[in-house]
C-alpha cells in the first residue's frame, strides 16, 4: 500500500545517503512519482543520462551550471529546474558541493 503522507528532512536524507555511500538516494516511490537526493562534490563530473520520465530538481545547496538541451543555467540554493523526458542534461562546473532533490514523474524506471 502506498503512503498517504510522509515527512522527510534533508538532514536525515543526507545521513542515509552517506551511510549507503552513494551519490543518489531514492527516498520515495509511489506509482505516480519517485524522489531522491543527489549529491555531487565540488569538481565532480555528473554522469547521468537522459531518463524516460519528466524531472524536477530543487537545489538545496551548492553552486554549479546546468545544461539541458541547448539551454544553460547557473544554479544555486533555491533554484528549481524542469527537464522533459529523454532530454540530455547534466550539472557541470560544480564549484560548491551540490545537493539536489530530484522528482521523477512517473516513478523512475
Amino acid at each position: 500500500m502506498e503512503p498517504q503522507a510522509a515527512l522527510f528532512t534533508t538532514t536525515e536524507l543526507e545521513q542515509l545517503r552517506r551511510q549507503n555511500q552513494k551519490l543518489y538516494l531514492e527516498f520515495l516511490r509511489v506509482s505516480s512519482m519517485s524522489a531522491g537526493l543527489y549529491v555531487l562534490a565540488a569538481g565532480a563530473q555528473d554522469l547521468q543520462r537522459p531518463h524516460r520520465e519528466d524531472e524536477m530538481y530543487y537545489v538545496v545547496r551548492g553552486r554549479a551550471r546546468f545544461r539541458s538541451g541547448d539551454q544553460d543555467f547557473e544554479v544555486s540554493a533555491g533554484s528549481v529546474l524542469f527537464v522533459a523526458a529523454e532530454v540530455e542534461h547534466r550539472f557541470y562546473d560544480i564549484v560548491e558541493e551540490l545537493a539536489v532533490v530530484v522528482f521523477f514523474a512517473p516513478a523512475e524506471s
